[in-house]
This record gives structure tokens, C-alpha cells and sequence, in this order.
């Protein structure tokens, strides 16, 4: 899938574009030339850039740098808006993919940007409210590098279809035909993980679209193989920075 948008053209740093997005689209790997925040105006989008991996309700967006490269999809219907940033009269120059929280105000400023219908003045205007804020929210993306040996990847690909999956890596060895020690020196070499960190990184991935789409914090805790919503809020705070009520505000 091709990242086609119509672009609404300005005087200033800013252009900006929508595109519709059916559940579970997703468009190739791909860079700008611009800088970008990716938004969903409605619905939920996910972006990759490597093996970092962000859910994006409404109420967060994530500004791209120029010239990183990265995917963007949808895990459930979604408006995307592409805010795109001219890097020579921006005054934002962030290194690195930021998360950012799309206030009241600053939904309504883009998508007053977004009318073809505005005139220069005021344009103007409101891209420089837009710049100012644009705070980025410390938090930590979900990383899951995969492992590359195929006992390994077995292993890793039986809890990302199952992350309630309870069994150690004793019992995964018996199916994957490899000692428990072998397997956890493969997670570590291949991925830079320890098994244990792995399977949390794993488990809050695959949470982190349900609690998108509201789902219960008991449901999503048990699906993503907790034993309580309080030690899934503990590892998501440990993992990602704060807690997913946070993250997830409507």
C-alpha cells in the first residue's frame, strides 16, 4: 500500500493530508523529506520505525524526523492525518520519533489547518501555536526485536500468537527441540533481551491495541497473560513510563 494523501498546501512550514484507512491496513516501509506527525484524527494507527513499535489513539500523535524510515498502519478504521513539516523554517528539530499528546487545542488547531479554505494570515498564525505546542510525553516506545534462530523463533512466535501463554522456557525447549539454557543465551545474543523481558515486551504489545479500543483493563490484563490489572499497570509503568490510563486518556 502506497502513502497517497491530498495535501493541503500553505505559506508557511506546514502541509498537511488525510487518508481513510480500512482495520489492518498498513502502508510499506517508506521515509519523507519532510518531518511528520502522524495522527488519527479518529480510530487507532500504529507506527514501526525499527523494531520500536507505537499505538496511537487520538489522543497522542508521533512526530517522525525527516528521514526516518518506518511504517504506519491501522488497528481499527482510522482518519490518519499527516501533518508534514518543512525542516528549513521549522522550529521544531527533535532527533528522534517523540511522542507527543494532541490536546483539546491542538486537535482543533490542526484541523483548522486542514481547511484548503484558509487564508494566509491566519494560517500563519496558527502554525506557529501549532510548533508551541508540540511537548513531547516521555515515554519509552514497545521494542521487540525477533530472534533469528529458528528454536528461538519458535518460541518467540508461539507467545506472540498466544501472550497468555504461561509455560517457561524449559517447557517451550521440549516443542522447540533446545535446551532451556540454549534457548535463553539465543534470546539474549539475537535480541538484546533477556527471555523474562522479551515475553513482557511481547505481552504488553499485544495489549497495547486493546486498550486502544477500551477494552476493560481486567480483559486486557488477563488476554495479555497477567494475573491481576494491577501487575499489568506495574510492568506497563515500568516499561513504557507512565501508567496506560495515562497513555490511553480519552
Amino acid at each position: 500500500m502506497s502513502q497517497n494523501s491530498q495535501l493541503v498546501p500553505g505559506p508557511g512550514a506546514m502541509l498537511l493530508g488525510g487518508i481513510d484507512l480500512p482495520a489492518g491496513a498498513w502502508f510499506g516501509w517508506h521515509r519523507h523529506d519532510a518531518h511528520q506527525l502522524a495522527w488519527a484524527v479518529r480510530g487507532v494507527v500504529a507506527v514501526n520505525v525499527g523494531d520500536a513499535h507505537w499505538v496511537l489513539p487520538p489522543t497522542m500523535a508521533l512526530w517522525l524526523p525527516a528521514g526516518v524510515e518506518h511504517r504506519t498502519g491501522a488497528t481499527s478504521r482510522a482518519l490518519l492525518r499527516g501533518v508534514y513539516a518543512d525542516p528549513g523554517r521549522c522550529p521544531v528539530d527533535w532527533p528522534e520519533p517523540r511522542l507527543v499528546r494532541v490536546t483539546s487545542l491542538l486537535r482543533e488547531l490542526l484541523e483548522h489547518l486542514a481547511r484548503a479554505d484558509l487564508a494566509d494570515p491566519p494560517r500563519l498564525r496558527a502554525e506557529s501555536v501549532v510548533f508551541d505546542l508540540l511537548e513531547p510525553v516521555e515515554v519509552m516506545p514497545i521494542s521487540l526485536p525477533m530472534p533469528v534462530d529458528p528454536r528461538a523463533r519458535f518460541v518467540a512466535n508461539a507467545l506472540l500468537a498466544d501472550p497468555a501463554d504461561q509455560r517457561g522456557l524449559a517447557e517451550f525447549g521440549r516443542a522447540a527441540r533446545a535446551g532451556e539454557r540454549t534457548l535463553a543465551r539465543l534470546f539474549l545474543a539475537e535480541t538484546k533481551l533477556t527471555f523474562g523481558r522479551w515475553r513482557t515486551q511481547a505481552r504488553l504489545r499485544a495489549a497495547l491495541p486493546l486498550l486502544a479500543a477500551g477494552l476493560p483493563l481486567t480483559a486486557v490484563s488477563r488476554r495479555a497473560g497477567y494475573s491481576s490489572p494491577s501487575a499489568f499497570i506495574a510492568a506497563f509503568r515500568r516499561a513504557v513510563g507512565i501508567p496506560p490510563g495515562e497513555y490511553f486518556a480519552r
